[in-house]
């Protein structure tokens, strides 16, 4: 109640509510007043961060409306190349290896070798026998003057016969002949014809074997030919030639190792001819088409080295779809995953010069999408792989074949023969 009573007391009495009122005001102006301070400070850094968000959010906008959104970017990038598997095309023991990991050899050097000691055999018994058919043959060209000799000495026989029969039996009837000898002189041409149907039917039948064909064209010559060219093939194909220029990688033959068809030795890395598969977002692929430029950095010499490529085509499917085991989500047991489109980049050939690239290497890339004119879809022209390494088997073997065949056609009994040329095989 006394509390009552001071408080009505200050209200009655305005001069002491005066004072109170400026020692308020006092108070509020006194260095002491902290709170109303902050609360200024806290306004002004406010209004600094709702700039600043404003300016950086105008600066992202600019950034993205002239540069963003014509540019995509993975790090999920790698250089990938060829893998040019070496191996045997026969059965037979390694006498060499003539090149080791991280050795670069050229195309054509001979990698490996096998023992070639059984093909030689075979091949020098095919060598054989195909100048045995070239004489054979040539024999058969031989008998046609033979049969046509013959021919005309049965036709010579028969017209003997003939006028031997023709004078008897003019002088029949006079009887200086007697019946007999007109018998007997028309069973001599009876005999002449006969000997002279058979020459005729033996000149025939050896025409038939010679006609129009010549001793290289024969049938059994070409027969003949073909087992030497099997051999000879089996024989060159002991040496293993490098079918490109490039490195080697994954060595696993050994010398004395008994290799056969279709085991791998090695792999040839020909490193001229990488590119980088470059696995964008689904989402990333939007503007990416065949042809749009792309900048390049290697892990391997950092961001001052830049390569500058373009897009050449989009894999058919994602990494996922050609996995081992490609994920079935029919099942039921589905959780949505953004897929990734492996993308193929060429390089400068410049530049990937002045800065090799090894296969697995990783990269950062990115894409200028501003040109979308392309298409997401190769063109017709599709690369060519090859190698020449092996025709040279087959020239050389036909050249053997024509050797063998010339040495035997032309021999002749007064001429010592000549034994199979098999120093001439590589």
């Amino acid at each position: 109640m006394s509390d009552t009573i001071k408080a009505d007391r200050t209200s009655a009495d305005p001069a002491h509510a005066n004072s109170n009122r400026a020692h308020n005001a006092s108070a509020a102006t006194s260095p002491n007043a902290a709170p109303s301070g902050g609360s200024g400070k806290r306004k002004l850094w406010l209004a600094l961060l709702g700039i600043g968000v404003v300016v950086a959010g105008a600066a992202y906008g600019a950034y993205y409306i002239t540069y963003g959104q014509y540019h995509e970017s993975t790090d999920d990038a790698y250089v990938d190349g060829n893998l040019v598997e070496l191996t045997p095309q026969v059965t037979g023991t390694v006498n060499a290896v003539n090149s080791d990991d991280t050795q670069i050899v050229k195309a054509g050097d001979p990698v490996v070798t096998l023992d070639p000691a059984d093909s030689r055999i075979a091949l020098l018994n095919a060598e054989a026998a195909l100048g045995q058919a070239v004489r054979q043959v040539s024999t058969l060209y031989v008998n046609n003057d033979y049969y046509a000799a013959n021919v005309a000495q049965r036709e010579a026989d028969l017209a003997r016969a003939q006028d031997d029969l023709r004078r008897r039996v003019a002088v029949l009837n006079t009887g200086a002949v007697s019946a007999e000898d007109v018998s007997h002189a028309r069973d001599a041409v009876a005999v002449a014809q006969a000997s002279l149907d058979a020459a005729r039917q033996q000149a025939q039948s050896n025409h038939a074997l010679t006609d129009r064909t010549s001793i290289e064209q024969h049938p059994n010559v070409q027969a003949a030919a073909t087992k030497v060219r099997d051999a000879y093939l089996d024989y060159a194909r002991n040496t293993l030639p490098a079918p490109v220029t490039g490195y080697v990688a994954q060595r696993s033959v050994q010398v004395g190792e008994r290799v056969s068809p279709g085991t791998p030795l090695m792999a040839i890395v020909p490193l001229n001819g990488v590119w980088v598969d470059a696995n964008f977002k689904e989402v990333q692929l939007r503007r990416m088409r065949i042809g749009q430029p792309i900048t390049m950095t290697a892990d391997v010499y950092g961001s001052s080295v830049k390569y500058h490529g373009r897009v050449i085509g989009f894999s058919a499917g994602t990494g996922s779809a050609f996995a081992t085991l490609p994920a079935q989500n029919a099942t039921g047991n589905w959780i949505k995953i953004v897929q990734r489109l492996p993308v193929r980049i060429q390089f400068d050939q410049k530049e990937l010069e002045a800065h090799p690239l090894r296969i697995g290497l990783s990269m950062q890339v990115a894409a200028d999408t501003r040109d979308d004119s392309g298409t997401q879809l190769a063109a017709a022209v599709n690369t060519s792989y090859r190698t020449d390494v092996f025709a040279q088997y087959g020239t050389q073997a036909d050249a053997e074949i024509a050797k063998i065949i010339e040495r035997n056609e032309m021999a002749t009994p007064a001429m010592p023969l000549a034994p199979p040329s098999a120093n001439a095989l590589p």
